[in-house]
């Protein structure tokens, strides 16, 4: 099935405490209102993506997220859905509800940033930390 792979990086402001969402930027800068974001910097948007793998998400396929820093892996389940823009240049939200806009990735997740791993997230407010997002379509 189709898979991608993003490259980010930690940042000081990291909270990941958002109650609904996460989210991976191709920004460099996060400020302490940017609770949602898990990393930044990242390599890829979500118009980088091959269209392999967001015909799948539009076809409404399920999408692993295994988020992964040194040794610790966290892992998030969504859904994709005919409705997904999927074009966004910088910005990509995994949501637990099912509102779509341009930056949104996936809906209906099983986790936010306030669910993620707290040991990961520690090592995430490290600037230095070098994150691997996988993004892996289900059958």
């Amino acid at each position: 099935m189709p898979e991608e792979i993003i490259h980010c990086r930690g940042h000081g402001n990291v909270k990941a405490t958002h109650k609904s969402t996460l989210e991976f930027t191709k920004e460099n800068y996060l400020t302490s209102k940017g609770d949602c974001i898990l990393c930044v910097g990242a390599d890829r948007g979500i118009n980088d993506f091959n269209e392999e793998f967001k015909s799948a998400l539009r076809a409404g396929k399920k999408l692993l997220i295994r988020i992964k820093v040194g040794d610790l892996i966290d892992e998030v389940r969504a859904e994709g859905s005919p409705e997904l823009i999927l074009d966004h240049e910088y910005s990509m939200v995994i949501r637990k509800s099912t509102y779509i806009d341009a930056r949104t990735l996936a809906i209906r997740a099983n986790k936010a940033a306030k669910d993620i791993d707290r040991r990961l997230v520690e090592l995430l407010k490290n600037p230095e930390a070098t994150v691997e997002i996988e993004l892996a379509i289900l059958d």
